[in-house]
């Protein structure tokens, strides 16, 4: 199994979700970003914590610091699942290959189908393919 998927298994085990992770400093330091419905308060991401060290210490995975939280309002969007379930929320996108000149934009998400997002963008929708987002994340509505 691999590392994503012990993490993913792990997590969601708990009832959570695996939102993102990523690894600093040649390995070293571990970041997990876990959610769940109603967000995730500081009791969660310890519990997260003492499992997930518990699951690395058997598995052998080496690393010298965890840190487990919550996505944050500007929560990254990755799979196809997340932009349907924040379908009318702001985001931001940045594109791998640009479409018409362009490969940063900020919309509403509306729709994804057939590997595609609907994003409206000043009152137009446009048709992006989800294999072309590089990045993804909420626009904070504060």
């Amino acid at each position: 199994m691999d590392f994503g998927q012990l993490l993913d298994t792990t997590v969601s085990g708990l009832g959570y979700e695996l939102v993102a992770w990523e690894r600093s400093g040649k390995g070293s330091m571990l970041r997990v970003f876990v959610d769940k419905p109603g967000g995730v308060e500081i009791d969660d991401c310890a519990l997260v914590s003492q499992h997930l060290s518990r699951v690395f210490e058997v598995e052998g995975v080496a690393y010298d610091r965890l840190e487990v939280s919550s996505p944050g309002l500007d929560r990254v969007l990755r799979k196809d699942a997340d932009y349907v379930r924040f379908a009318g929320e702001k985001a931001r996108l940045k594109l791998r290959l640009a479409l018409n000149g362009q490969r940063n934009f900020v919309g509403t998400l509306r729709a994804v189908s057939d590997g595609k997002l609907e994003l409206e963008v000043d009152g137009k929708l446009l048709a992006l393919e989800l294999s072309n987002i590089e990045k993804a994340r909420l626009v904070p509505n504060i």
